[in-house]
């Protein structure tokens, strides 16, 4: 594979994962550069949420190399990945927020684990308030997720996610489960995060319409919301690709102009016509 650019920050090289003698992934190769994003679709079980970890060390690959952020992690330890992740936001679709913390504290969390953060307390509340209000809700800081709904749980989720101003941002089907209104809020942060802080993003998703919205929507920070970013009736370039996986295959890589046009029966199923 031919060498990325120095904003490259993720680059995975025949990366192949197996788990009891079956292929999670197979030689999955692509590049991601800062301010770009993918989006990534498959059925159940065809390694979407596989690949997510794998980017992170969360799993290792059996074979073939993973970049992040400039560091092979293929083969680092635990300790060496730590402080790594901390420039590296992640939503997985369960949330996972500590439901003995307050959602202060859950934001919070990131922050107070990066190893080579010397902040003090007030400087921390105050980058974990500026988290909650890039969501809207820095009026919830001391309650308990329990006491929030499932949209408001994955809002604080993003919140924790971006807090330590990372250079990329993993989503994992962010709005699965919510309701139509709820996902389009949902999908006008990531798209927020994404051009404020010219984050890296990576999203699995069911939902065909979530890719749209991230191929074609811009953040307007004068209006504080997502518009389309069309010019005279022609799609924008705002660096989104589509990545279809198949039985841990990467089948597709393209734009959405490419992705719809594909006559592959796997690939065309994932398109909304």
């Amino acid at each position: 594979m031919a060498e990325g650019s120095d904003n490259t920050v993720l680059r995975f090289e025949d990366v192949s994962v197996v788990f009891d003698d079956v292929l999670a992934l197979d030689k999955v190769s692509f590049v991601l550069e800062r301010g770009e994003s993918r989006v990534v679709l498959g059925t159940a079980g065809s390694g979407k949420t596989t690949l997510l970890k794998t980017a992170v060390g969360l799993i290792r690959p059996d074979s073939g190399r993973v970049e992040l952020l400039g560091h092979d992690i293929s083969k680092m330890e635990e300790r060496e990945l730590y402080e790594l992740r901390s420039r590296v936001g992640i939503l997985f679709q369960e949330v996972g927020l500590f439901d003995s913390l307050t959602v202060e504290e859950n934001v919070a969390y990131p922050l107070r684990n990066q190893q080579a953060r010397k902040a003090v307390d007030s400087d921390l509340r105050e980058q974990v308030v500026e988290a909650l209000r890039f969501v809207e809700l820095e009026h919830t800081l001391d309650k308990f997720p329990s006491e929030l709904s499932g949209g408001m749980r994955r809002r604080v989720g993003i919140a924790r996610a971006v807090v330590t101003a990372p250079d990329v941002v993993l989503y994992d089907s962010p709005t699965a489960g919510l309701d139509p209104i709820t996902a389009y809020t949902i999908m006008g942060l990531l798209i927020k995060e994404r051009d404020i802080r010219n984050a890296a993003t990576v999203m699995v998703t069911h939902r065909y319409q979530d890719g749209q919205l991230l191929a074609n929507f811009r953040y307007n920070p004068q209006a504080g919301e997502i518009e389309p970013a069309s010019r005279n009736g022609s799609r924008a370039d705002l660096r989104t690709k589509f990545m279809v996986l198949q039985e841990g295959r990467l089948v597709f890589e393209g734009v959405q102009e490419e992705l719809e046009a594909s006559t592959d029966p796997y690939v065309s199923k994932f398109v909304r016509r």
